[in-house]
């Protein structure tokens, strides 16, 4: 199975459809979305084309394809208007005999670690700072953010297939990897 990995949107038409574009060019099985859909949040500037409207059409168009874990940013009247569930503090995605807890950040993060066993495999957002690291018991993936990057890092996602993690630029330049 190949997943692709994105974050914090933030309510940038731009951005979504750059998301949306590389999702059918990397021919992922599904999008995980790491949460902050629609809203920007009092902390960030407006994201380049900043048009939440836009954005949950987009984002509902492609509805069955989606797992979806709810950010900081996220409400439920977000919930609202989108076809597809995004309240979930977490999901779970089982990639062969990998276990891969996904979350934003803000609830459960490296200080507040899901439960988690030997060897699984922790997936967030909400730092906007892109991030693959093997701990001593677990792995730590960041893709980064998709239109309000931190730390000098440009626009990411992040894709999962064969046990390799790749973050890439919507350039299609690989910015890091790391191999499970």
């Amino acid at each position: 199975m190949k997943y692709m990995f994105a974050s914090d949107i933030h309510g940038s038409q731009y951005y979504c459809k750059k998301m949306l574009d590389a999702y059918k060019q990397e021919k992922a099985d599904r999008l995980v979305l790491l949460g902050d859909l629609l809203y920007h949040g009092p902390r960030n500037d407006l994201p380049k084309d900043y048009a939440p409207k836009q954005v949950i059409a987009m984002l509902n168009e492609v509805k069955e394809e989606l797992y979806v874990v709810r950010g900081n940013c996220d409400a439920e009247v977000d919930q609202m208007v989108l076809q597809f569930p995004i309240m979930a503090d977490y999901c779970i995605i089982m990639d062969n005999e990998r276990t891969i807890y996904a979350s934003h950040g803000h609830v459960y993060n490296e200080d507040n670690l899901p439960p988690m066993k030997k060897g699984d495999i922790f997936v967030h957002g909400h730092t906007h700072v892109l991030r693959a690291e093997k701990k001593e018991n677990y792995t730590i993936l960041n893709p980064g953010s998709v239109s309000i990057p931190k730390e000098g890092n440009i626009p990411t996602y992040a894709v999962l297939e064969d046990g390799l993690f790749s973050i890439r630029g919507f350039d299609g330049e690989v910015v890091k990897e790391l191999k499970l």
